[in-house]
């Protein structure tokens, strides 16, 4: 009994002892493994790898608009300038047309001249053969001869008269080939006008196409560079944003501050106050083609008929009419209607131009209002809103300081 009491204790000692030894030992690793921490960096360079093709993708979507953009720009222009070309053209057309109906109203009283003329002749000349007038007619030889002396001298008179017709006629042919001529030019400019819009309107529909693409392209490829890439393109563009408004609060207050006082400025300094002012007042508002006259935003044509606001020499114009100056809706004009300034030396207010070949002003197809330190306020394109942008792009030809 004493031996099994025994034994039991020792097997209980035994097991106790057992306990703590096995409890000591390490069981399975709680930490990621070997094998997890080389999953994990490979997905870590899988998403930067993604990340490095996104921002490629989306670097080249940017560069597409851009160059879309420019193009929609280029054609736009030209609606614009063959607008002002057909204009022109119906106005000459119909001071022409004045011409002629006034050159017609000269030949008709000359010729009613010639015909009451001819009834004159008549009226002295009663029939009668030479002969038997200078016989028989009234006052005798002596009446005949003071007929034959009128007679003689009416029919100089006729002369001159008939040289007057027919020269009446050649004026009124004249007026009538130039009005010709002029009718000609304007239903050309229509056709030109009409081919140019055509061609702006396809421009601009395949930049809208475009736009829709990429932005569609941009969420899919944003979407799959997680909640944090958006966040951050987010916070990047509420920064931009919020510098923009920063400084377009400066550039304003630096110039809203003599806005009370503008009337003792220099000439030059009122003026360019006016313009900046003019064209800050409108940041936000959208781009519409064709949009924009000398009182403020307005609809456009074609893409733009739906919607109010300017186009970018629609707000050049506005500003400067501001300032009492006044500019084309067209860039072409706008380029030449001052001096043009070196890049170095501009000024607030000077017209900052964009051409698709810098060495060839008959490639410009975007304007912009200077403002200071390298940047301006543009109206740049479809879809997109009057902002403050940088002046420095690779397709700058130069600026000019409208005067008048």
């Amino acid at each position: 009994m004493l031996r099994l009491v025994a034994l039991t204790s020792g097997l209980a000692i035994g097991m106790s002892l057992l306990v703590p030894a096995a409890s000591a030992r390490p069981s399975a690793d709680p930490g990621p493994s070997a094998r997890d921490v080389d999953r994990s960096e490979r997905q870590v360079r899988e998403r930067a790898a993604e990340v490095g093709r996104t921002k490629a993708k989306l670097a080249q979507a940017d560069g597409e608009l851009d160059s879309l953009a420019i193009a929609a720009e280029a054609a736009i222009e030209r609606y614009n300038g063959e607008q002002v070309k057909l204009q022109r053209s119906q106005q000459a057309y119909r001071d022409t047309q004045g011409r002629l109906a006034e050159a017609n109203r000269r030949m008709e009283e000359t010729r009613a001249e010639l015909a009451s003329f001819a009834a004159q002749v008549y009226r002295v000349n009663t029939g009668y053969d030479q002969m038997s007038s200078a016989l028989v007619g009234d006052g005798g030889p002596q009446g005949f001869m003071d007929r034959a002396g009128m007679v003689e001298m009416l029919a100089k008179r006729r002369t001159a008269m008939v040289r007057r017709v027919e020269a009446s006629k050649t004026v009124a042919d004249v007026f009538r080939r130039q009005a010709k001529t002029t009718l000609d030019e304007q239903e050309a400019a229509t056709r030109r006008a009409d081919e140019a819009k055509r061609v702006a309107q396809e421009a601009v529909a395949k930049q809208q196409a475009s736009v829709q693409r990429i932005e569609a392209e941009k969420r899919r490829l944003e979407h799959r560079l997680g909640t944090a890439k958006a966040h951050a393109a987010r916070v990047k563009r509420a920064r931009e944003k919020a510098r923009e408004k920063a400084e377009a609060r400066k550039v304003g207050s630096d110039f809203a501050g003599s806005a009370s006082s503008v009337a003792g400025l220099p000439s030059s300094a009122a003026r360019e106050a006016t313009v900046v002012r003019a064209a800050l007042k409108w940041l936000g508002t959208p781009y519409s083609w064709g949009g924009g006259n000398t009182f403020g935003p307005s609809q456009g044509v074609a893409q733009g008929a739906g919607t109010v606001g300017f186009d970018c020499s629609g707000l050049a114009m506005y500003a400067w009419n501001k300032a009492g100056v006044r500019l084309d809706h067209w860039t072409g004009t706008q380029w030449t209607s001052g001096p043009h300034v070196p890049i170095s030396a501009l000024r607030p207010g000077d017209l900052i131009f964009f051409a698709t070949d810098p060495s060839n002003p008959a490639t410009i197809h975007h304007v912009g209002i200077y403002i200071g330190d390298g940047r301006m306020v543009e109206a740049p394109y479809t879809g997109a809103r009057v902002r403050i942008s940088s002046i420095y792009r690779s397709d700058l030809i130069g600026a000019t300081r409208p005067s008048g």
